[in-house]
């Protein structure tokens, strides 16, 4: 695609030289032939699909309502336009946008930044086009509601525009798209009046249609389905599914990213040749991850049993085979894992990533790949291997129950793991759920990725109404945000901190994606365990529908797409009404959900089939009933009408409340530097205080230490002495006295590229004293750039307490926190900041 792309720029270039085709073409875009004279200019087609029915409100997707006729794996990129839905000046008086709305023009009569809101996160370049444009512009795009920083931004998003003739764009990689759906243009400088005719971001697709459907009594979670499906659907690149919309130097794909990805596209959109091409694609990398190795393994057994492609399966045996021998292998070794996900109990990423908690983790992770794979195996026909893998696992888990205990320093994910091999008796699930499963703030992952795996252990504990608790509180958390893809990593305290699309903080992971597929596997979740449509053999030759729609859902509805036909389902509890349509070749099992009331009678196309027992009925082969179903078995393809009559009332689910195990004292920007007889007077650590990352410590009897990390270079932060010899009052005092002169000094983290980044200091106590401790962070620079603090519990390394956001410390400020235990902080800074933190005080809890 690059070449075709020069291709066309050097011919636009030179037709321009020669004939005035420029104006012609722009003005063509104007007038509304944008399509086409885009594939002139970048190569990529006008979308050919067709207009079919209304947009969905509850899909971000502009161009949810648009069908391809027979969309292929083979398919290449095409494009569309989108003009924006809000824009805003800096300057009312530098531009006059009265007309904008109508006819696209915007006189610019002065300097000014102007913003532009397309509504969602596209996959896109932004252009604009101007006749006579007279003064030094640059443009900026972001996911965010805030302009990159113009003098050093972490990726790099703002830069002076390329013309074509009258059309400025701005160009920031040789795919030209990023993830975009804030636009601005910067006027720097200003000699006389001229117009912006048309603004516009030209957005790549791959021929994609909604083959799946989702909706629910609760439109928070049918607008998280779609979301997921739109995430995806913007990383579908020509030749393989993409982990990363932003341009940040790592977009490339990650095998174990697209392991939710990929099922979050088999369930939306059906598009199973393009799953294989991507299953294909990464077959051969693992990113250096031990866990990504079987993540593609657990994907080849997704689209297996979805599919049902044995030629697909038999090519990859071997190569699954290695990967799980390799696993059993290194088995109980704690191999390096290089990365287990950017949760601090997984180690932060790339910090610390072979903690106990990640190495337990993907022990559990491999004894479920190796069970699955078996199942698979089975159904393949090949029962040496379905041997081989069963007794891996079951030999690995025998021995760890040889010791009763041995699950219980299993934190969330470990847990989460461990239940998803299937192999735990009811009293080990019922003590990991007990232990990690029940605090509404850390049964959350930091990322979406990792949360995956902690619903779908909800699942398999039975526990839906905490599994939807805390998708609406991760998910859903985002989407409140404004979020129309899913994040990298989230945390819900951020939407209270940074406000609507305001951006995000950076953290371990670095400048934070807000378009990362990898946070799509509840897209599939919801079609599995809340529609309730799942394989049960390949191919979907047997299948359950199985709705679970817990206390808090009445109805839920949709369909899943097989090469079969299509899958769907409704179910009201509240009216009673359900329906079912299958498609030939296929054989079902159908759930009638009881959530918690009395089945009374069902009847099945006008005829009664249960009233606490079977009567038979056309096309079903018989009837059971548990606690949670009356199930129907048997069900041969065709369309049923189910009339349930209830009793009883479902009782009303309590929704936990956030609670920490420390508490946050509050924040002080008034003291400055006299820190003397306000804090520190159990001890202090006035941070690089002598210089050359030196301390000045006077710590009280209960700590031990105080220690830092940082992940890259030493694995210390950087550190600074702005001014030895001050006498302005936000400098810390060098004593109690808070005499002067004094030292401007502290620790941070950004990197010799500028790239705002995150350091930790963690506290170490000895056993357990109550004490309060507070930081002091000094933007010395009065930069005004933002930090975010997290306190976590230094041997569990849970959440205790709400994460906090300086907005800006210019005069100095103190958060104050108190605690018993040993304590950690991560201190995020964003880009360009070189606000530090300068001080650790210790004082008696009050």
């Amino acid at each position: 695609m690059n070449y075709l792309i020069r291709a066309c720029r050097l011919s636009y270039k030179k037709a321009c030289l020669k004939h005035t085709v420029c104006n012609i073409l722009f003005a063509a875009l104007c007038l509304g032939w944008q399509q086409q004279a885009q594939a002139q200019i970048t190569g990529y087609p006008p979308i050919s699909a067709k207009k079919t029915g209304h947009l969905n409100p509850h899909s971000p997707d502009p161009i949810f309502n648009y069908t391809w006729a027979d969309p292929k794996a083979t398919d290449g990129l095409e494009s569309y336009i989108l003009k924006p839905v809000s824009w805003s000046a800096s300057n009312p008086h530098s531009f006059n946008m009265s007309g904008f709305k109508k006819d696209n023009v915007i006189a610019v009569n002065g300097k000014g930044d102007l913003r532009f809101d397309f509504g969602q996160t596209n996959a896109a370049w932004l252009e604009f086009d101007s006749p006579d444009l007279a003064d030094s512009v640059q443009m900026s795009i972001s996911e965010y509601n805030q302009p990159p920083n113009y003098s050093s931004n972490y990726p790099p998003k703002t830069f002076s525009p390329k013309k074509y003739g009258n059309t400025c764009r701005l160009e920031l990689n040789p795919d030209l798209y990023e993830g975009a759906r804030f636009g601005w243009i910067h006027v720097h400088t200003f000699s006389k009046s001229w117009h912006i005719t048309a603004v516009r971001l030209v957005c790549q697709v791959r021929p994609t249609n909604y083959n799946g459907s989702f909706s629910c009594s609760d439109t928070l979670l049918t607008r998280i389905w779609y979301t997921g499906a739109y995430t995806v659907k913007l990383n579908l690149l020509k030749d393989y599914l993409g982990a990363i919309l932003m341009n940040r130097g790592d977009r490339f794909s990650w095998t174990g990213d697209a392991h939710p990805a990929q099922a979050a596209s088999m369930v939306a959109f059906g598009n199973y040749d393009f799953v294989k091409k991507n299953i294909d694609y990464t077959s051969g990398q693992s990113n250096g991850i031990r866990s990504y190795a079987l993540y593609w393994v657990l994907s080849l057994i997704d689209y297996y049993k979805y599919t049902g492609d044995t030629a697909t399966l038999k090519k990859y045996i071997d190569n699954a085979c290695a990967k799980l021998d390799d696993a059993y292998k290194v088995y109980g070794t704690n191999p390096n894992l290089e990365y287990y996900g950017w949760d601090e109990r997984l180690g932060a990423g790339f910090e610390h990533p072979n903690l106990s908690e990640p190495q337990n983790a993907y022990k559990m992770l491999s004894i479920r790949a190796w069970k699955e794979f078996a199942a698979a195996m089975g159904a393949y026909g090949r029962t040496d291997l379905r041997d081989k893998y069963n007794n891996y696992a079951a030999e690995k888990m025998a021995d760890l129950k040889k010791d009763t205990t041995w699950y219980q320093t299993f934190g969330l994910h470990a847990g989460a793991d461990a239940v998803t091999t299937g192999l735990l008796s009811a009293d080990e699930k019922k003590a990991i759920y007990t232990k990690s499963f029940t605090d509404k703030v850390n049964r959350i992952s930091y990322s979406p990725f990792n949360q995956y795996f902690v619903i779908q252990a909800f699942a398999l504990m039975n526990k839906y109404d905490d599994a939807l608790s805390s998708i609406r509180d991760l998910w859903g958390g985002q989407v409140k945000y404004g979020g129309t893809t899913f994040f990298e990593d989230y945390r819900p305290s951020w939407n209270a901190m940074v406000g609507k699309n305001g951006s995000v903080p950076a953290n371990q992971c670095g400048f934070t994606s807000l378009c990362h597929p990898w946070g799509a596997g509840v897209t599939k979740w919801l079609s599995e365990e809340v529609l309730g449509i799942k394989p049960t053999s390949p191919g979907f030759a047997t299948f359950d529908i199985l709705p679970h729609l817990g206390r808090t859902l009445t109805n839920v509805s949709g369909k899943t797409h097989t090469l079969h036909g299509d899958i769907s389902a409704g179910f009201n509890v509240t009216t009673g009404i359900c329906t079912v349509s299958t498609p030939a070749r296929t054989i079902g099992r159908i759930g009638i959900p009881k959530v918690e009331k009395k089945v009374r009678s069902i009847k099945v196309n006008g005829i009664l089939v249960w009233d606490g027992s079977y009567h038979h009925a056309a096309g079903l082969g018989g009837a059971s009933k548990d606690a949670d179903f009356v199930y129907f078995t048997g069900v041969q393809p065709g369309t049923y009408k189910f009339i349930v009559s209830y009793n009883g009332v479902t009782p009303k689910y309590t929704e936990q409340v956030a609670s920490y195990a420390a508490k946050y004292i509050g924040i002080n920007s008034t003291t400055g530097g006299n820190w003397g007889g306000v804090y520190g007077k159990d001890g202090y650590v006035l941070c690089n205080y002598n210089g050359d990352g030196k301390d000045k410590t006077a710590l009280p009897p209960y700590v031990t230490s105080v220690n830092y990390y940082k992940v890259k270079g030493n694995s210390l932060p950087l550190n600074l002495i702005s001014d030895s010899k001050t006498n302005d009052r936000r400098a810390l005092a060098p004593d109690p006295t808070n005499g002067f002169p004094r030292t401007a000094a502290g620790l941070f983290a950004m990197d010799a590229d500028q790239i705002g980044y995150t350091f930790t200091s963690t506290i170490a106590i000895k056993g357990e004293h109550n004490y309060r401790v507070s930081l002091y962070f000094l933007d010395w620079d009065n930069k005004g750039k933002p930090i975010e603090v997290e306190m976590f519990d230094a041997e569990t390394l849970n959440l205790i307490a709400p994460i906090k956001m300086v907005k800006s410390c210019t005069g100095g400020v103190y958060l104050t926190y108190a605690y018993n235990k040993s304590a950690k902080f991560r201190i995020n800074m964003a880009p360009n900041n070189k606000a530090v933190l300068s001080g650790i005080f210790f004082d008696k809890a009050k």
